[in-house]
């Protein structure tokens, strides 16, 4: 595999990593800027469907990883890492409908296909490491933190 340059690098000191310094994160912001290039093609039809679906689940991969890297406890952070997977696999569906409307040629919709299947790939890896590492179970355990649920009443006294 050739060596990747990535779009976005930080301004950041060396040794104080960021989010932005994640692979899965470099992966995800090339697989978010093609899809949006591959937007700006489809159909003016498309306009308020495909194109808005398709570029909203491809900017919720990396947005979901920088939430999941701000996150303290690892169960917390492994939800947000799922979340980001989760809209990743929706933009590879997204992508399907469009090579199925013939919207996308074969050679390209298998470029995006490979990206995205290695940005998952990449992302599953560093949801194992983060998943070993364990950090602020020490402190909070290995529960995740949850609200109650909470019972609305609802009354017809709002309409009379």
């Amino acid at each position: 595999m050739t060596e990747r340059k990535p779009l976005y690098n930080s301004p950041s000191e060396k040794g104080k990593r960021g989010f932005e310094d994640l692979e899965c994160y470099q992966l995800a912001l090339e697989v978010m800027a093609k899809v949006h290039a591959f937007s700006e093609t489809l159909p003016a039809k498309e306009k308020f469907d495909l194109y808005a679906q398709i570029r909203r689940c491809s900017k919720g991969v990396t947005g979901n990883i920088a939430e999941a890297y701000g996150r303290y406890h690892y169960l917390d952070s492994l939800h947000y890492y799922s979340i980001a997977r989760g809209e990743l696999n929706e933009t590879l569906a997204r992508l399907i409908d469009a090579r199925v409307l013939n919207y996308i040629n074969q050679p390209e919709f298998e470029e995006l296909y490979k990206l995205i299947r290695l940005t998952e790939q990449t992302l599953n890896g560093f949801m194992t490491y983060v998943r070993r590492q364990r950090a602020g179970a020490q402190e909070y355990g290995d529960k995740k933190a949850r609200e109650d649920s909470v019972d609305y009443e609802v009354s017809d006294d709002l309409y009379k």
